[in-house]
């Protein structure tokens, strides 16, 4: 279990460069943030304005993508020094974001995740994920890991393991057992102090869970999960 900062409501959550990138939400509290895995402190932060509400962020071909929740804008930084380079829109609420060898993968709250192109952010195409036949809404922050797509159910401990070919969930991942790992403060609140933050270390397999106002960082191992079908095209 390693530190986390109370005080940052987890949006987006992202290993880039060998350290933590985290997204932070709230109106006049949002920001992107630069960390040290091992202890938490912080080594780079860049604000938003006041009336934007950051979301999920990834970090791909040098830059990081950022999303808004209403603002319908993602805002794509230098990821060496956060200069913002670009602004690219979309319609509807920024929930979630990732990436994979070639496109941005992003939710909306809904069952639906879109692969959009990175240079202009138009939808390629787009998978609604299901439980055999039940769809699974409210997916949030996302972490394309092991070629699948790990997904926070938003106020849930869940987190669906989602093949990136069908939107098929093959796994569950059941987390509950974390947040009872640590004393939750007087103003603790079971609604929004959630579940929502996955990065993955590939060099080292490793796997990072926390949510929202929490005081942790989780560290894990994951085994026996399942393997893509194929390739997504």
């Amino acid at each position: 279990m390693l530190a986390h900062a109370r005080e940052d409501f987890t949006e987006g959550l992202e290993i880039c460069d060998g350290a933590m990138l985290e997204s932070t939400g709230l109106y006049g509290l949002s920001a992107l943030i630069r960390k040290r895995i091992d202890d938490g402190a912080v080594l780079q932060r860049r604000p938003l304005p006041a009336a934007v509400f950051g979301e999920g962020i990834t970090c791909s071909g040098g830059h990081v993508y950022q999303l808004t929740w209403h603002e319908q804008l993602a805002v794509v930084y230098d990821a060496r020094d956060f200069t913002p380079q670009r602004v690219l829109h979309y319609e509807g609420e920024g929930w979630g974001l990732t990436h994979d060898a070639r496109h941005l993968i992003m939710s909306d709250g809904s069952a639906t995740l879109r692969f959009r192109d990175p240079d202009d952010f138009h939808v390629v195409r787009s998978i609604e994920v299901r439980d055999g036949d039940t769809p699974v809404t409210r997916l949030n922050e996302l972490e394309y890991a092991r070629g699948l797509i790990f997904a926070n159910i938003w106020q849930t401990d869940r987190v669906a393991v989602i093949d990136p070919a069908d939107g098929v969930v093959r796994a569950w991942l059941d987390l509950g057992a974390l947040s009872a790992r640590f004393d939750k403060p007087a103003n603790w609140s079971a609604s929004d102090d959630v579940l929502n933050g996955i990065a993955y270390d590939a060099p080292r397999d490793l796997f990072y869970f926390t949510g929202k106002r929490w005081p942790a960082l989780f560290e894990l191992r994951l085994h026996g999960l399942p393997k893509p079908s194929r390739q997504p095209h």
